[in-house]
């Protein structure tokens, strides 16, 4: 079997785009000549480490009093950040940096990092301490964000410390993730799941907290692409499934043309209203043609998602917008919930019937025939895999009262052991507690019923990334 990553094509997307500038203050050059070669120098490192990252770098370059912070918010407003870092070289007066956390419409990183672990006390003048001076003004600036209602965040460290680099890469991955949601457009196809009330979603909710697009299409948007597919495109589709899945013996193969039919004409809908992701569910009645279209989703479902286009059932929005996030960052993402409990094992049964991210899968994903979902009509192929042992990271959007939304994320290690075969992803999830207690706190975050499981332990990044969206986070 050949990898999906290997047969796939990655959806292109915008990266994200990252203000930088440096200061110091400008006092200090004619009274220290050598201080301001030493900062540039260390300037042009941390320019350097973020232009190796995998982000749009718009470095405005070194300021030194107020002024020089006045021209540089402008460049940066004009640039359209979705995450701007300052480089507090030495002390600088928070009157420099105001104008460009107030001016240029995005989220800030303080960062400071001195020249080497410690000051050689031995040879040090005054003009040699003041490079490792860049701490000095990070509580002055912090009050003054404060005090000006901007958000606060920070970096300390020195220069080549990886701990702290790791820090920083956090919010880059977190930009990652803001990038992704303010120009997101969210295909919502269908009807809302009978009577699952927390699925439903206030369409302008997302344009008003993100930025974000919601398209709201027909069933009929997918059916008339999917007439168009062609008996070659259907074969060629087949065969590509054939390299990614193993076939049970349980697929029928109609069902299974059906589903690689849907499919192609799934990509065609994507393309044709430029879609990040895809929310969809449709009841049907007596086997009509929107019944064989929702039956025939999985197969190309799971194979947009593991492009990075997320595209799940049950007309979940928001857990399809938690799967692009956890998605963007390198960790899959695959559509979850609650199967059962285990008290002999301490873990958590958890997985979906329905589509599923090939990238959290520990063997070749298998397409099974369902003859029943469960609590939905429906028949036709199916993907299931055990999800990979290892750390992984919980993700969901949970809603208020107030209509406020908020990340809610839990990590835990997926442990080996038996799992159903029933066409499910399904995995076994330790959270190192009685699993009962675990359900307990994290139904009363506000989750609701489904969201994305994602590899690697993340909370922090998650954390991150809902500081820059300006949204609550929860942890459980």
């Amino acid at each position: 079997m050949s990898s999906a990553a290997s047969l796939l094509t990655p959806r292109p997307r915008r990266k994200p785009r990252i203000g930088l500038v440096a200061g110091g203050l400008g006092t200090y050059w004619p009274q220290f000549p050598g201080l301001l070669p030493q900062l540039e120098e260390s300037s042009r490192y941390v320019s350097e480490r973020f232009a190796a990252m995998d982000a749009d770098v718009t470095d405005v370059g070194f300021i030194s009093d107020a002024q020089e912070g006045a021209v540089a918010a402008e460049r940066l407003r004009q640039s359209d950040c979705d995450l701007i870092v300052l480089f507090l070289t030495t002390y600088l007066t928070s009157s420099m940096v105001l104008p460009i956390a107030q001016r240029a419409d995005a989220p800030v990183l303080v960062i400071d990092l001195q020249p080497t672990e410690k000051m050689d006390h031995a040879t040090f003048d005054t003009g040699a301490w003041l490079a490792y001076c860049g701490q000095c003004p990070v509580p002055e600036v912090g009050n003054v964000f404060r005090r000006a209602g901007i958000p606060f965040r920070s970096v300390s460290g020195w220069l080549r410390q990886e701990s702290a680099w790791e820090r920083i890469g956090r919010w880059i991955d977190a930009a990652h993730i803001r990038a992704a949601l303010r120009h997101a457009r969210h295909g919502l196809m269908g009807h809302l799941y009978p009577g699952m009330l927390d699925v439903s979603t206030d369409l302008t909710l997302l344009p008003t907290t993100f930025g974000s697009h919601v398209e709201v299409l027909e069933f009929d948007d997918l059916r008339v692409r999917v007439d168009e597919v062609t008996d070659a495109e259907v074969a060629e589709r087949m065969d590509l499934a054939r390299q990614i899945f193993t076939l049970d013996d349980s697929v029928v193969e109609d069902d299974f043309a059906w589903g690689a039919k849907v499919s192609v004409g799934l990509d065609r809908l994507i393309d044709d209203f430029e879609l990040d992701s895809l929310a969809y569910y449709h009841r049907g009645l007596n086997g009509e043609q929107h019944e064989r279209l929702g039956a025939g989703m999985i197969l190309g479902a799971s194979l947009l998602t593991a492009r990075g286009i997320p595209t799940t059932g049950e007309y979940e929005l928001r857990t399809t917008v938690a799967q692009l996030a956890t998605q963007v960052v390198g960790a899959g993402g695959s559509f979850c919930e609650i199967q059962a409990l285990n008290f002999e094992d301490d873990v958590v049964e958890m997985g979906h019937d329905g589509p599923a991210h090939l990238a959290v899968s520990s063997r070749d994903p298998l397409l099974r025939g369902l003859g029943i979902y469960h609590g939905k009509r429906g028949w036709g192929v199916s993907v299931e895999f055990d999800v990979q042992a290892g750390p992984v990271t919980l993700l969901g959007l949970g809603q208020d009262q107030d209509g406020s939304l908020a990340l809610v994320a839990s990590e835990g290690t997926v442990v080996p052991g038996p799992l159903l075969a029933i066409g499910n992803t399904t995995s076994r999830v330790d959270f190192d507690r009685d699993p009962g207690l675990w359900v307990d706190e994290w139904s009363a975050t506000g989750i609701g019923h489904h969201w994305s499981l994602s590899t690697g332990h993340r909370a922090e990044t998650y954390r991150a990334a809902a500081s820059l969206l300006g949204i609550d986070f929860r942890v459980v």
